[in-house]
């Protein structure tokens, strides 16, 4: 099942629109599809990353979920001028740093697997190369379609067999869990309404 109303894009040909008022449904994921978010201690790194770039790009969240290979977050930018692509760089950069001296330190081994050389550079991956994708939100009903497409990919994977089980999403929030490791922001209806 494909997210709703989803585009089909190239990677290279994703641009963010920086549009006043509307939501983001990103995607993006670990370089080459690899499995680098099975371990609790890369989630915590996205968590904690999440919650920085949060904090500094002014951004309500609506909905998230770290798959083993990839995440996706719903976020709407409070501010009227801000950069997609900027958000997502203070996400991911610390993440992978994190990632990257771990593995320096306790599997050198694994590196070679991240490493892709060219004739000048030598370069070390954690998320695949791109923007990944985006797609501008403008309608609650989308947003809300959206969060359920979200939570729902644990289940559809079979991780878990009901969405509020999978720890690393918004899901269990959602459903009133007090013990989550990020609380959402519960916004959807009122910023369309204020826009409107």
């Amino acid at each position: 099942m494909n997210p709703p109303n989803d585009h089909h894009r190239h990677r290279k040909a994703v641009r963010h629109y920086d549009e006043p008022g509307h939501a983001h449904f990103l995607t993006f994921s670990c370089y080459q599809r690899m499995p680098l978010l099975s371990k609790d201690r890369s989630r915590i790194w996205f968590i904690e990353a999440l919650q920085e770039a949060r904090r500094k790009h002014h951004f309500d969240l609506w909905a998230w979920v770290i798959m083993p290979e990839h995440v996706h977050l719903l976020v709407w930018p409070r501010l009227p001028v801000y950069r997609v692509r900027s958000l997502l760089a203070d996400i991911k950069r610390p993440v992978g740093q994190q990632a990257i001296g771990w593995l320096r330190v306790h599997s050198p081994a694994f590196l070679e697997r991240l490493t892709a050389r060219n004739r000048t550079r030598t370069c070390r991956h954690f998320w695949q190369p791109g923007p990944g994708q985006d797609r501008n939100v403008c309608d609650p009903a989308i947003a809300h379609q959206i969060v359920e497409y979200i939570h729902n990919n644990p289940v559809r994977r079979g991780l878990v067999s009901c969405a509020e089980d999978w720890p690393w999403s918004s899901a269990g929030d959602w459903a009133g869990k007090e013990d989550v490791a990020i609380k959402v922001d519960r916004t959807i209806p009122l910023v369309f309404q204020a826009g409107s």
